[in-house]
């Protein structure tokens, strides 16, 4: 199962809530997640909760980790694997094997695109692969209050549109000199490259009531 939208949207929210759940009933899973922004082997969100998790490292072998878990008589009925856009089209093959071949329940969280509209490799090959993808349902929003669709990374508070694929950062409205940060536009706006920092005050402003004051 892949669940995927885009930041702000709750997706490692909802990756702890599943864990949570499984937890509850008794079963075992193991948490994988991969750049979160709480620091390595961390999976976390803004709501401010967060769990240890097995950081995914380029060379980690997600098949060979899960068989030793299970060769050295854990349980495990469940993987909770966050940030899977980060992920290579290899581990997500894992993935796939592991619920074919172990049929353990593999549970997926990520964004689709990147800053430039493209699909990440680690979400192509989730999309090719998975049993089901979800859009999560919590829309969220730009700055102008549409419903937002892209993920802009901005620099200084200015988007940009060309740089490696993946740039650690945080979503935020602005940033600091020279720090990458990331926000969630609609369509319109990324087309226009206008973030809020560009927009200003524009984005809490409202013209007013065309109605005269005088009785």
């Amino acid at each position: 199962m892949f669940y995927a939208g885009t930041m702000d949207c709750g997706k490692s929210t909802l990756a702890l809530q599943t864990d949570h759940n499984h937890a509850s009933r008794g079963r075992a899973g193991l948490v994988f997640t991969r750049l979160d922004r709480a620091g390595p082997s961390k999976l976390s969100s803004r709501l401010g909760l967060q769990v240890g998790a097995v950081e995914v490292t380029e060379s980690l072998d997600l098949w060979a980790h899960v068989v030793d878990a299970l060769s050295k008589g854990s349980r495990v009925d469940y993987l909770i694997c966050d940030e899977a856009q980060f992920y290579s089209a290899e581990q997500v093959e894992d993935l796939a094997r592991i619920v074919d071949e172990l049929h353990v329940d593999v549970y997926a969280f990520g964004i689709m695109t990147d800053f430039r509209t493209r699909l990440f490799p680690g979400s192509a090959r989730l999309v090719e692969l998975a049993d089901r993808v979800q859009v999560l349902q919590v829309e969220a929003l730009c700055w102008c209050g549409a419903r937002a669709i892209h993920n802009a990374r901005t620099v200084n508070g200015q988007m940009v549109v060309e740089g490696d694929q993946v740039v650690v950062g945080d979503v935020a409205g602005s940033s600091g000199a020279g720090q990458v940060a990331y926000e969630v536009l609609c369509r319109r706006h990324y087309r226009s490259r206008r973030t809020v920092a560009v927009a200003g005050t524009e984005h809490m402003s409202r013209e007013p009531l065309p109605f005269s004051s005088q009785p």
